[in-house]
């Protein structure tokens, strides 16, 4: 077995313990003038010391001794002592004829030392990494800075240099490549490219690991990147396994490993400093070898990599006490990544069937803009760069740069104009495309991106041959392709010739290239239509077709293509032109097009192209009449370019200011606040007062009045967040007067009253619901305690960090979706492994008592508290915070949470679990063969694009609505109830006025996708076909079987039973669904928040959770009476509709009858629902939140049923058929699982 092929073995087997800090150790022997030169360079004329590398030719037997300790310490893979051995670093010695030799002779050195030591033990094999640092050049960034575009070194001198070392490295007998200390991607890119054609001209290849530098807390290396960013950036070279090293010690690491142990489809490397610089100690860094290894355990068990080592800093003693750490614990697993074309700059874009169009920004093209041809003619690239960042403003998530121009210098312009965007953050953070007809200037761009780009683009336009050097240059350089529908007989323009071409490009590229199909994007040529001439009428659906057909059979390509040309028709008309760009990208997108150079401001709302001007624009665009160009020419020189009057009692007002302001408090009255709050002020000032006073006065006292009134159960939840709101906008326009005032008269510290206590509030990681925490948030925020909310789907360590550097006293979490409840325990182990004390309240729908205190509270050795609504938060928190009841209150929750503990422990279940073989004997069984399913009236999917709000606010259950604001009891009675139904009456009518507004004024748009698709069952799972020749599946939809006793006649559910078997002669079919009413939303929101007005904020969320369930009840109503039909006559109102009446089921994933969420995943994919503007995070709750998703079944037996619990052979059965591990099924599961699974550490 070649050393290549052992590294790999060992790697699946342990984790392997890379070397330390070569430095560090080489500092130790405080080596003097002399022992660098040694006698072969006393004479040279420059100073010497300092130069590390060169001492493996002038003391070789010094550094022989260290590579011979960290070996003795337990190293598997040691380093050169290169990292300075290339010419650009060592051009600050005058020495850089000597990179060759240093390279070989410390390749050498280190190959003895490894090799002796395995003559010594030759049943553990040891490694030779060939060090290949980062020089001391930066080709992305300008060491000038008054001129950002200037660069020190070029790409092609970094590839000289770097193959002048590899050279030494190989031949010096390495057994893999070490690009180590990445601080700028450009250079190591430079570094891989060399990499790349030393294997090909050796005819073999050597493991490469890539590591890279994070520069400090903002996450990023030096030249900007993320680390997932850096990874899109580098993973073409294939790594054996990628890293992080240096710059920061384990524990600032930490977050910045997890994510690329997250992404990585490779295996990961880590090797941090001993912590921090510390000039004082001995090694130069503050952490002892027991306190880094201890930190590196950690990493360890939560499965983060599988080699590591240490960088800076660290020595043997380091190592052994690392390697005694790890010993024994299993290494990371790589994880199954996704395809998807995963593209960056300084951030990552990846893109696959689940994301949204992809614009692409055309205004940096010289070509199509005159305005930036005019710029960059005329050298003015500042504003040039003005043009790609509004792009990027305006929702360009890729730009595209065009320098052919006549009068330019092509390549010249394009390496300007990349090396100043590089300067520029805001528009560096998107990928670029980089656009030529040339292939010198693409190459030439392709040498300044440090990111992973598009080129645009290749073809067989100049035969085979070349169009497979150019590809090779492209996988070399990292960066994906658009393939043109272009070969040696010209442009394709007929969708026969696009197939051919496209399907010849992909074979070529995929098989004898070796280009990933997922970095493919083809282009099969929009054409501009309504010529006039007849062979151009089908350009546009060819091309709509071509892209149909590239989805279908070239797995994992993209298609893309320049949209502005199909309506060059129309140049001067941008009404019609617009028309016709809007109407073709919703064909083409619903086809399968993933991007599009486009220029954003030319495009509308399908829906809102009038009726007769989209007509003739699909005419010519699908080409249904032989006329249609006629006629949208002739159309185109048209288009240029009593309620009940009330009288308030205003008798409030005339009392004095105070009053009118705690009247205005409690009754939550906004419209004179302002200046009420600034008649109190200048009242205050006048009595020496400060605009503080007027918070701690009279604002103060009528929130208490409300604080008390709610206590007491005499104010109800809507009408506290009202009184927020007036709070809220009294206390905003003092801010400003209390901030001059401190500035000038330095007030004293704690003159001012200080809140009760500092609260973080979040939405966890992939949760997008916040109603629930945001109506927390007020309650407190009401009785004076001061609440930071960092709003939804925040990951664990912003939430911590938020604690830290707040000084919070309490950290609260929230969460709707089950997923939620395993990354709240993560948070808990989070808190506990960075030493938190703080309490840790829990609180969502999905959370429970028991929940918390069984899964969450052991995680952390601090109080955790679960708290099931608002009202209930303040006393909680007050007990928390009071220095006489905190003990007590905190030993009283631990004491009820370990007697949860103990009786779910010893809690026997009524009846065991059947078996899950046993279960499917007791299935729900029906005669197939006298039921005959109703056909659907078509196959497929059918959109809703801006839905009529008005036909679906009928359909809406308002009881859930009051159970937002937590008023308890059903509507209509509630209005009515003795304690509550004043307070439901006044916010319902304020939710109805509400409601009126966002119909009439179309404040959200509810889209929605239904498919109808024939569909049978196989066992528990029910396949779902495209068409009615059920040869091709779908998607299969995965289901769980009840497991519990039945008593005699009672069957085990599954929604599988309500599809007839594929065995049973019997054409079913099934529907699926996602709608949503919450586009536009957060704009609306945001606004009433600037306005510092959170209860219309949280009333237009709940009014648009109520609209997205009425529009849910609305479509499943029109399937069954003329989609699928097989309910044509039904006629239930909306009561019986709530009732649930009707015949059929829609149940939703991640509810009792289907409880997995990520089936989530394929249903969408099914749907293609994203394209609607509904996705999902990765814990599969969708976005909008306000947004339902299903499947739809008919079967006159359907019903609702929970699933319940299920025991380990039906977990161990479902992971088989979904073809995923066992530990990611009981994730998902794990509230239904009638077993403890084992957690996993990492999330």
């Amino acid at each position: 077995m070649n050393k290549a092929a052992q590294l790999e073995r060992l790697l699946g087997e342990r984790i392997l313990i890379l070397d330390g800090a070569m430095g560090t150790m080489i500092q130790g022997y405080k080596l003097a003038e002399a022992d660098y030169r040694g006698e072969r360079f006393a004479a040279f004329a420059q100073d010497l010391k300092g130069n590390n590398d060169l001492l493996s030719l002038t003391r070789p037997g010094l550094i022989g001794e260290i590579h011979d300790a960290y070996l003795e310490a337990g190293a598997d893979i040691i380093s050169t002592n290169t990292f300075n051995s290339n010419a650009p670093s060592m051009a600050d010695y005058g020495m850089e004829g000597l990179v060759y030799e240093l390279n070989r002779a410390a390749a050498r050195l280190a190959r003895t030392a490894a090799d002796a030591c395995m003559h010594g033990a030759p049943e553990r094999p040891r490694f030779v990494a060939g060090v290949l640092g980062p020089t001391t050049k930066t080709a992305s960034i300008s060491p000038d800075v008054n001129d950002p575009g200037f660069r020190n070194i070029d790409f092609d001198t970094l590839v000289a240099a770097y193959g002048e070392s590899l050279r030494g490295l190989l031949d010096g007998g390495v057994d893999l490549i070490l690009v180590e200390t990445i601080f700028d991607t450009l250079n190591a890119k430079a570094a891989l490219f060399a990499i790349d054609c030393a294997f090909e001209a050796r005819a073999r290849s050597w493991p490469i690991i890539i590591s890279g530098t994070i520069t400090d807390a903002s996450g990023r290396t030096l030249s900007g990147q993320t680390p997932e960013a850096f990874w899109n950036s580098v993973r073409h070279a294939r790594p054996l396994a990628v890293g992080l090293n240096c710059a920061l010690g384990a524990k600032l690491m930490r977050p910045y490993i997890e994510e690329l142990s997250n992404v990585a489809d490779t295996y990961v490397s880590c090797y941090p400093n001993a912590g921090l610089p510390n000039p004082l100690s001995e090694t130069g860094y503050d952490e002892t070898p027991d306190y880094t290894s201890g930190l590196l355990l950690e990493f360890a068990q939560s499965g983060f990599f599988n080699i590591v080592g240490g960088c800076c800093g660290t020595t043997p003693a380091h190592i052994r006490a690392i390697a005694r750490s790890v010993d024994g614990i299993p290494p990371r697993q790589v994880p199954q990544i996704e395809k998807r074309l995963r593209l960056s700059g300084l951030e990552p874009l990846n893109i696959g069937d689940d994301t949204l169009f992809v614009n692409v920004g055309e205004r940096t093209n010289v070509t199509g803009s005159k305005a930036f041809a005019r710029l960059i003619l005329a050298g003015n690239y500042g504003a040039a760069l003005a043009l790609a960042r509004q792009q990027v403003e305006s929702g360009a998530q890729m730009v595209d740069v065009n320098m052919d121009e006549a009068m330019l210098d092509s390549e010249k312009a394009m390496v300007t104009f990349l090396n100043l965007i590089a300067s520029e953050p805001d528009i560096s953070r998107v990928p670029l495309m980089l656009d030529s007809s040339k292939w010198s200037v693409i190459e030439a761009g392709l040498k300044c991106v440090q990111g992973k780009a598009v080129v645009n683009s290749i073809s067989l336009k100049e035969g085979k041959d070349e169009f497979v050097r150019q590809a090779k240059l492209a996988r070399r350089y990292g960066a994906a392709v658009i393939v043109m529908a272009f070969d040696e007989q010209g442009q394709a323009d007929s969708l026969e010739r696009r197939q051919t071409i496209c399907r010849r490009c992909y074979d070529v590229l995929t098989g004898e290239v070796g280009f990933p199909a997922e970095d493919i994007i083809f282009d099969p040529n929009i054409f501009a239509i309504a010529t006039g001439i007849e062979e151009h009428n089908n350009y546009a659906r060819d091309y709509i077709e071509a892209t149909r057909w590239i989805r279908a059979n070239l797995p994992y390509a993209r298609v893309s293509g320049g949209v502005s040309n199909v309506s060059f028709s129309f140049r001067g008309n941008d009404a019609v032109r617009e028309a016709i760009h809007t109407a073709f990208l919703y064909h083409a997108i619903h086809a399968g097009m993933s991007m599009g150079i486009v220029n954003a401001g030319q495009l509308g709302v399908y829906e809102e192209i009038p009726k007769d001007l989209r007509e003739r624009v699909e005419d010519i665009i699908l080409n249904r009449r032989p006329d249609a160009a006629e006629r949208l020419v002739a159309f185109a020189n048209t288009v240029k370019g009593g309620g009940r009057v009330q009288v308030e009692d205003l008798e409030w007002r005339e009392q004095s200011v105070e009053a009118r302001l705690a009247h205005a408090l409690v009754k939550g009255i906004t419209d004179w606040i302002i200046e009420d709050t600034e008649e109190a002020r200048q009242q205050a000032e006048r009595s020496g007062g400060h605009p503080i006073h007027v918070i701690e006065g009279p604002l103060m006292d009528g929130m208490n009045v409300v604080g008390d009134l709610f206590g007491a159960g005499k104010m109800f939840l809507p009408q506290v967040v009202k009184s927020a709101r007036v709070m809220k906008q009294a206390v905003a326009h003092l801010v400003p007067y209390i901030e001059a005032e401190k500035q000038k008269l330095a007030l004293a510290s704690g003159e001012a009253a200080k809140p009760k206590g500092k609260i973080v509030v979040a939405t966890v990681k992939g949760d997008v619901h916040d109603i629930g925490k945001n109506i927390v948030g007020v309650v407190l925020q009401c009785n004076n305690y001061e609440v930071i909310n960092l709003g939804v789907m925040v990951p664990a360590s912003k939430i911590l960090q938020a604690a830290r550097e707040e000084k919070c006293d309490i950290i609260g979490l929230s969460g709707l979706i089950t997923p939620s409840l395993e990354e709240m325990a993560h948070v808990a182990r989070e808190m506990e492994r960075e030493g938190f004390t703080i309490p840790l309240l829990i609180g969502g729908a999905t959370t429970s008592r028991v929940h918390t205190a069984v899964k969450i509270a052991p995680h952390y050795s601090g109080v955790t508290i679960y708290v099931p609504d608002a009202s209930r938060s303040v006393g909680v928190c007050s007990s928390l915070l009071s220095d006489g009841l905190r003990e007590e209150y905190a030993r009283s929750v631990r004491a009820d949470y370990d007697k949860i503990r103990t009786q779910h422990q010893s809690k026997k279940p009524s009846a065991p679990l059947l078996s899950i073989a046993q279960a499917r004997a007791n299935a729900f069984n029906t005669d197939w063969s006298a039921y005959t399913p109703t056909a659907p009236k078509f196959i497929g999917v059918r959109e809703f694009r801006d839905y009529d709000l008005g036909a679906i606010a009928r359909h809406i259950d308002w009881s859930p609505f009051f159970q937002t604001w937590e008023l308890s009891g059903p509507y209509p009675k509630i209005l009515q109830d003795p304690v509550v139904g004043e307070a439901a009456r006044n916010v319902f009518a304020e939710g109805q006025a509400m409601l009126a507004k966002i119909v009439a004024e179309k404040w959200l748009a509810a889209n929605a996708v239904v498919g109808l698709f024939p569909a049978n069952s196989v066992g528990d799972d029910i396949e779902i076909y495209t068409d009615e020749s059920r040869s091709r599946v779908a998607m299969r939809f995965h289901n769980l079987r009840q497991q519990a006793q039945k008593p005699t006649g009672k069957p085990n559910y599954c929604l599988a039973d309500f599809v007839a078997p594929k065995g049973s002669g019997v054409k079913d079919y099934i529907g699926a669904f996602a709608a949503t009413s919450g586009i536009g939303i957060e704009a609306r929101v945001k606004e009433f928040e600037a306005r510092h007005d959170d209860y219309s904020a949280i009333m237009l969320k709940s009014l648009a959770d109520r609209l997205a369930e009425a529009f849910t009840e609305h479509l499943h109503q029109r399937v069954r009476r003329e989609f699928w039909g097989y309910a044509a006559d039904e006629t239930l109102d909306n009561e019986a509709l709530i009732r649930e009446e009707y015949r059929g089921i829609r149940p939703a994933p991640g509810y009792p009858a289907c409880p997995d969420h990520t089936e989530k995943g394929d249903l969408f994919r099914l749907l293609d629902a994203p394209k609607l503007g509904i996705t999902l995070t990765e814990s599969y709750a969708m976005w909008p939140a306000a947004a339902v998703s299903g499947f739809y079944f008919s079967h006159t037996e359907s019903q609702y049923f929970a699933v319940g619990k299920i025991g380990p052979d039906q977990a161990e059965d479902y992971a088989r058929r979904k073809g995923l591990p066992l530990s990611d099924i009981e994730k998902w599961l794990a509230p239904v699982l009638a077993y403890d699974a084992v957690p996993s550490t990492a999330t």
